[in-house]
């Protein structure tokens, strides 16, 4: 999963800021399905938090304690009660159904073998009540993005941000990726002035291509039911950045 890149719960908020029309999506998927909501891979609550303060029952999963130890806090300043659970999407059991569960921001892709993403999505669809929805985004790969993943360090200047304790973060990556395991493995850098490399942290992330997608969730007993390219909801297209799905059990 890249648990030492989680381990900084703090700073990722910092590094990747909330994207509202994501967040929004969600909301609305919450309210157009009403009832319970489980949210796996929540991380620090940024999507959870506000459909809670809707007015909705909602549960957080995460397999980071820190990100959870966020969310937590969070959610206390907010006043928002959510019941925030420690364990792995691959294979849960929690003894109750939700009318949505969604999976955020490329989440499901640190699951990396087939195998895994069956067991996830079958332990989803035993956790859908009746009429109930599974929701997720994940990214459209791109093949000429994934090959020139080279290993050479390189400053992504979009993902820079500026930390109250150390001013100006820079955010450097290197990647290469594993065709064959379908597998981009990197290692981010994250430097400020006077403090060269504070965090240097693993991550690895699947890719899910388009057409492999929609067997994978028949596997574990859903069925895509809309898949769109953006959070307009405009049908997804090859050329699409993203893919944000909609299921039901079938």
């Amino acid at each position: 999963m890249g648990r030492k890149f989680y381990s900084h719960a703090r700073l990722y908020d910092l590094m990747f800021p909330d994207r509202g029309p994501a967040t929004e999506f969600y909301r609305a998927q919450a309210a157009s399905q009403g009832g319970s909501v489980l949210e796996l891979g929540c991380g620090t609550g940024r999507k959870l938090i506000p459909i809670a303060a809707d007015g909705r029952q909602c549960v957080g999963m995460d397999l980071s304690e820190e990100m959870l130890a966020e969310a937590r806090r969070k959610a206390a300043a907010r006043r928002v009660d959510v019941q925030w659970t420690h364990g792995d999407m691959s294979e849960f059991d929690l003894g109750r159904t939700f009318d949505l569960v969604f999976i955020a921001a490329n989440s499901l892709l640190h699951l990396h073998d087939a195998e895994s993403l069956v067991a996830c999505f079958q332990s989803v669809r035993k956790h859908l009540a009746p009429g109930g929805r599974f929701v997720f985004d994940v990214f459209n790969p791109s093949p000429r993005l994934l090959s020139e993943a080279d290993g050479v360090r390189r400053t992504r200047q979009s993902l820079s941000f500026v930390d109250p304790e150390r001013g100006e973060v820079r955010v450097d990556v290197a990647e290469v990726y594993d065709a064959a395991a379908q597998v981009t493995r990197g290692t981010w850098y994250l430097s400020a002035a006077t403090d060269l490399d504070f965090v240097v942290a693993p991550l690895e992330i699947r890719s899910i291509f388009p057409q492999e997608l929609p067997l994978l969730l028949s596997l574990g007993g859903l069925r895509l039911i809309d898949r769109f390219g953006d959070w307009s909801r405009t049908p997804f297209t090859g050329g699409a950045a993203l893919q944000l799905c909609v299921c039901q059990a079938e």
